[in-house]
């Protein structure tokens, strides 16, 4: 299908490709701070919103921001949702996740558990994984006070944010950890690998390029073994055991392969998994809301998919 004509408009207005190559991560990351959010549209009210911080295993202080979906009741227990929010492991922030979380919320009717890992590159691999692992610990331990049914705990996240959730759901299963119910990976980065149609297809012109995506990996890998199925869900040989999965994968996106693939993979594994594409979409459409509002497909399907397994 072709692009949504709003996404079309998006994409003709940003700044040419140089000038992304050209930027470092650091200035990447300072000017998503502002750019993002003013794609997203009007804040969209919550029940409440609570700050918290959590200890890390190194005992860095994680802050922690939780929503509760409008017309929440204190008291009714609800799905929890393990938020790793994208940005290539080098950027996001619980400011610039705000409204995205609150339409995750909303849309979903869970209570949402955002963090704000440590970003590479100055925290490459297993920094932000072990920070989202702590996260989705405390959240088990806590799930009462957070009107959580611990038997209904979900990790997800878009993005870099969908890879950690998925090496989290790996984690998890291999520690013996917190019990998952159910995986939520939008438009995941799974795998290093670019030799996809969807990269030649949409590698350079669809928001998200290929060469970014390059980086990305480079920072958030460092000197780490790309084979560590952790830091590369992809790689991983044995997917038995994992929770379900919902896997939102976007048309024109460089990543919609390697998201496609895994969730093949996790069928043959005996994972029950669904897996969509979303038409006319590109990557980063949970920004998008305000510049394109078809891109609330990203969060119908999403609530659908988990109304189906909750």
């Amino acid at each position: 299908m072709s692009l949504d004509p709003d996404i079309a408009r998006f994409l003709a207005a940003l700044p040419p490709p140089s000038a992304v190559a050209e930027a470092s991560l650091l200035d990447l990351r300072a000017a998503s701070e502002t750019a993002l959010p003013a794609l997203q549209g009007p804040l969209e009210d919550v029940a409440a919103v609570r700050d918290v911080l959590v200890a890390a295993t190194d005992g860095h202080a994680i802050g922690v921001r939780v929503y509760w979906p409008a017309g929440h009741r204190p008291g009714h227990a609800r799905p929890g949702l393990v938020f790793a929010h994208g940005g290539g492991w080098f950027q996001g922030s619980l400011a610039v996740y705000d409204n995205p979380c609150r339409a995750l919320a909303n849309a979903s009717g869970c209570v949402v558990i955002a963090m704000a890992y440590r970003l590479a590159p100055e925290h490459p691999f297993p920094v932000p994984l072990e920070d989202v692992y702590a996260v989705l610990d405390w959240s088990h331990r806590t799930a009462a006070a957070l009107d959580v049914d611990p038997s209904r705990l979900l990790v997800g996240g878009d993005s870099a944010g969908g890879n950690l959730a998925a090496g989290v759901a790996l984690l998890a299963r291999d520690r013996g950890g917190p019990p998952i119910h159910h995986q939520l990976l939008l438009y995941p980065a799974l795998d290093t690998a670019v030799d996809t149609d969807s990269h030649r297809r949409y590698g350079e012109g669809h928001f998200l390029t290929t060469a970014l995506m390059q980086r990305c990996w480079e920072a958030y890998v460092g000197a780490h073994s790309l084979a560590s199925p952790y830091a590369v869900p992809a790689r991983a040989q044995d997917l038995t055991g994992l929770p379900a999965a919902s896997i939102l994968v976007c048309d024109h996106d460089p990543l919609r392969d390697e998201g496609e693939h895994y969730a093949r993979r996790l069928q043959l594994a005996g994972v029950p998994v669904r897996c969509e594409r979303l038409p006319g979409m590109v990557h980063a459409c949970l920004h998008l809301l305000g510049a394109a509002p078809a891109s609330r497909i990203l969060l119908d399907r999403s609530a659908a998919l988990l109304a189906e397994v909750m």
